[in-house]
């Protein structure tokens, strides 16, 4: 490896790697599996991995009267994961930390989305 830079707010590791053969240089990009790593537990159901694309699907919905919804909730997920991720909690998440966490970017970022994501999502 000839260069390796964290980006924190992708939550991935770009790297700059030569191959031992050949002395090509080439770039890679790292990030979490998030479904392998994180995982959601439920208090009276199983276990399940978590699942960006939920996270996605109601921060859209939240954020549709936005002039770009989809480019903000993908902004949004981002950042909400890479709090989850630097926050003081473990590989297993409760629901009530991720809902937390959300409301609080969304509160940051528009109130009336943080409003319509906790009529759906109660703590």
């Amino acid at each position: 490896m000839t260069n390796s830079r964290p980006q924190k707010r992708l939550n991935r590791t770009w790297r700059r790697r030569e191959c031992t053969k050949c002395h090509a240089i080439f770039t890679t990009e790292e990030a979490v599996d998030l479904g392998g790593s994180l995982v959601v537990r439920h208090p009276s159901s199983p276990v399940e991995p978590f699942s960006r694309d939920k996270l996605f699907a109601s921060i859209l919905r939240a954020v549709g009267h936005r002039q770009a919804p989809v480019e903000d909730a993908g902004a949004l997920c981002t950042t909400i994961i890479a709090k989850l991720l630097r926050g003081d909690m473990q590989a297993s998440l409760s629901p009530s930390d991720i809902i937390k966490t959300t409301v609080i970017t969304l509160q940051h970022f528009d109130s009336a989305a943080a409003v319509q994501y906790q009529a759906y999502h109660k703590n």
